[in-house]
């Protein structure tokens, strides 16, 4: 059989971070497709208007990575080789809060969930960069009540988006 491609649609940073944008998830160092590919699958899921994906990244059209979404990379913005720093900056411009993921942040607990916000997560082996998490307003910690070390990238994103998700909507 024949390879089949597509086309994907080519969005731009400022297609995701507008206004009136609620919900918006950025990726940095994400080297794995899979993960990289259940993100983008959640933050759709979750109803993010948009994945930005740095440039230190993994393609997004990699074939795994396009799997991983299952459809999800055709329902959303997902705008590749982003400037973080950029990135960051227009999006608390545009009046979103910054928050980082990361093992060493405040509890989820203490955070205002309810405000538009982005989302920066890490690699998933050595985590967010000192300089990114630099950038957050916060750097959030998912709470660990077993003993397990920690959670995957895609797992951790999925509980995070959903809870800003849930708290945005419970509170229109």
């Amino acid at each position: 059989t024949g390879v089949q491609t597509c086309a994907l649609p080519i969005y731009s940073v400022a297609s995701v971070i507008r206004p009136n944008a609620r919900l918006v998830v950025a990726l940095s160092h994400a080297r794995d497709p899979g993960n990289a590919g259940a993100v983008i699958r959640v933050a759709d899921a979750a109803g993010a208007d948009g994945v930005l994906v740095s440039v230190e990244s993994v393609d997004a059209t990699n074939p795994k990575v396009v799997r991983s979404t299952a459809g999800s990379l055709f329902h959303l913005p997902v705008v590749q080789e982003v400037d973080l720093d950029q990135a960051i900056a227009a999006a608390r411009a545009a009046g979103l809060q910054i928050l980082a993921a990361d093992g060493a942040g405040v509890p989820l607990a203490t955070v205002d969930l309810s405000r538009p916000t982005m989302w920066v997560f890490g690699n998933e082996a050595w985590g967010l960069a000192a300089h990114t998490a630099a950038l957050a307003d916060q750097v959030v910690a998912l709470p660990i009540y077993g003993k397990a070390e920690s959670l995957n990238l895609a797992t951790a994103a999925a509980v995070l988006l959903y809870a800003s998700a849930q708290a945005q909507r419970s509170a229109e």
